[in-house]
This record gives structure tokens, sequence and C-alpha cells, in this order.
């Protein structure tokens, strides 16, 4: 006898091939002029939710200007003890005066808005479930095994360790896309030697472990979403990576799960957001945060924005990473079994976005 169980599984999974189908995207539901988003996109009460912000005290992330932190010297201790201090608290923070122009980071935006105005014959032709293809462009790369599809558009590359060829990349963002991921390379590295120092450690010691070798840089498009409190932009989830650099838009929506609330990572003029990956927790042995966090959908859009993650990814490299050694003692154990960085994404990938932890399946 089929049960309402299988029932309903039936319908959503045909319902989910049908959207995916398209090849159109959340961006196609919205350009179709849908007043009310389908069901596959309502999302499940947050528990924290309803914990109530008010009985806490505001709680905000901080920005932290690198400036003249170029030359050894009291200025740059002072920026990595807040750089320590964000990483082992919440794990978020934002930078500012870090070395990219406003003017570039604004024609990145421009062209992932370019990528995603395009045609919808030309970009169905980067649809792909194909995770080998140099670009990759679809709706939610879990889309058949969360519990629910969030109301986001992505496309993503790997930009490093190997560069792909131009011709291989959209062109309504090539150029920049290209500028940019060196300009977040640059950065990162320059990052991983803060992170170093505020772990106590040689400053070249991240970058030396290969923290900064690898580069995927993650394009996102959320609409304007009819029904915003049925759904999320994207799902509660920590990185996979060891660092993330986002530029986002003006209208922000990010959220970061610290002290049972959710908060605000309020877009600021200028400014990149910096967060801990999973993989930065485990070389750390919990000394840094990989915390959760989630995007809300928004009547207001389309929200762009552009997520580097500093990860090898899925590239068959047989470096294992497992707690850095200066920092194991006996008040202080080793706490994660050691994993290549492929093996982790996949693992990570396997299972989704959601509330469960991927880096908890590696504890000791």
């Amino acid at each position: 006898m089929t049960t309402q169980t299988n029932v309903e599984n039936y319908y959503r999974n045909s319902e989910l091939k049908a959207f995916d189908d398209t090849k159109d995207g959340v961006k196609g539901l919205v350009d179709s002029g849908i007043d009310k988003i389908p069901r596959i996109f309502h999302s499940p009460p947050d528990e924290f939710d309803s914990q109530g912000n008010f009985k806490k005290p505001l709680i905000r992330i901080h920005v932290i200007d690198l400036d003249g932190t170029d030359e050894k010297g009291l200025r740059r201790r002072e920026v990595v003890e807040k750089i320590k201090a964000a990483s082992a608290a919440s794990g978020f923070f934002q930078v500012i005066n870090h070395g990219i122009p406003d003017g570039v980071m604004e024609e990145m935006l421009e062209g992932v808005r370019r990528f995603y105005e395009q045609d919808p014959e030309v970009k169905r032709k980067w649809y792909t479930r194909d995770g080998s293809k140099t670009v990759v462009y679809n709706s939610n790369f879990d889309l058949f095994r969360a519990a629910s599809a969030n109301w986001r558009d992505t496309a993503y590359c790997n930009m490093a360790p190997k560069l792909p060829n131009p011709d291989e990349l959209p062109e309504a963002c090539r150029e920049i896309l290209i500028d940019y991921s060196k300009r977040v390379m640059s950065l990162g590295r320059s990052l991983f030697e803060l992170l170093s120092e505020a772990l106590g450690l040689d400053s070249h010691c991240l970058n030396d472990l290969g923290c900064s070798e690898g580069l995927a840089v993650l394009y996102h498009c959320y609409p304007a979403c009819p029904e915003p409190e049925l759904t999320l932009g994207a799902s509660r989830h920590a990185d996979y990576g060891f660092l993330t650099i986002l530029l986002q838009d003006h209208i922000g929506g990010l959220q970061v799960l610290f002290e049972n609330q959710w908060v605000d990572v309020t877009p600021q003029p200028g400014a990149l957001v910096v967060n801990g990956g999973d993989l930065l927790q485990l070389i750390s042995n919990d000394n840094f945060r990989s915390s959760q966090h989630r995007v809300l959908a928004n009547k207001v859009g389309p929200r762009v924005s552009v997520a580097c993650f500093f990860t090898t990814g899925l590239v068959p490299l047989p470096k294992l990473y497992g707690p850095i050694k200066e920092l194991i003692s006996e008040e202080n154990p080793v706490r994660y079994k050691e994993t290549t960085v492929r093996d982790y994404s996949l693992h990570y990938n396997s299972k989704g976005l959601g509330d469960t932890s991927a880096l908890s399946d590696f504890r000791v």
C-alpha cells in the first residue's frame, strides 16, 4: 500500500525535477510573475528565531581596519588581537582598507548582475549539475537532498590552484572575475599571515600549510521574494573551507548564529566579510570558530554577492590536515581526525546545507 509519505515524496520529487528542468532557476520563477512561492521552497521554523533578541544585549560583528598592517609593529599587533578575538568568538568580522579598490568591488557585483540578467537561452548553456565543469551554474547544489530549497541561484568556478582558460568563463563577468580573484588571493594570503600570528605561530605558517592555495568563487543571486517569511535565501550552515571572503551588496540579509541568537552582518561601505571555515577550526583545534550562518529572503532584490572560499575543493591532493602540532598540549589535546581537503569536501557536499555540522563527524 502506498503511504501518504510516499505520495508526498513523489510529488515533491516531481516538483523538484520540473523546477530543475527549466534551467531558469529561482530568477526564472520571479520573471514569470509568480506571487506565491512553490512549496518546495517552504522552510521549517528555526529554533533560534523564537529566542527573542530583546533578552540579550545588542551584538555586532566588528569592522577591522587593516590599514598599517603591512609592517610589523604596534598597529599590526593591535589588529592581530582583534582578529584573534573575533575568530575565537563568532568567527566573523568585516575588514576595510583591505587593498581592493571600491571600483573593483562594484564592477565585480555588476559582473554578477550582468550574468544573471542575460537572456535565459544564453544562461541555460551554463546550467549543469556536473561538478567537473569549469563553471557550474544551477539553483541549490543540494536541491534533491535538502529538506527545502533555498531562494537562490548560484554559479561557481575554481580560480586556483589552476586558473581556468578565460574562454571557459562567462563573457558577462570574465575579465572582472579574473581580476577580482587575483586580488582576493593576495588579500587572503595577508589574512592568513595575521591569523597565523593570532594563533601564536610564525606568520607564514598557514600559507605554508597550503591554506591559501585554492580558491573557489561563488556568485549568488537572491531574487526578490513574494513571501520571504516562508523561505530562506540560504539555510543555516557553516562553510567547508579554510576561510571565506564575502563581497555583499547593500541589501543585506546575512546573519550569523552567535550565543544562540541570529546576528545581522550589516553591509558596510567598502567592507568585505571574513569568516573562518570548518577546516580552519579543525587545524586550529577549536581555537577559531566556523560558525553557522544563513541568508534571509527579502521582498527587495535581487541581492547579489560573491563568496570566495579558500579551498582546493575536490582536487585530488594527498595532503592530510589535522590540528597543528604547536597548538596541542595536555590542556588542549587533539580534537579532530586528519582528513584531506577533498574527502572533507565530499563529506560536506553529501550532507548539504542544514543545521547538522559536517565538522562534528571528524571529532576524535
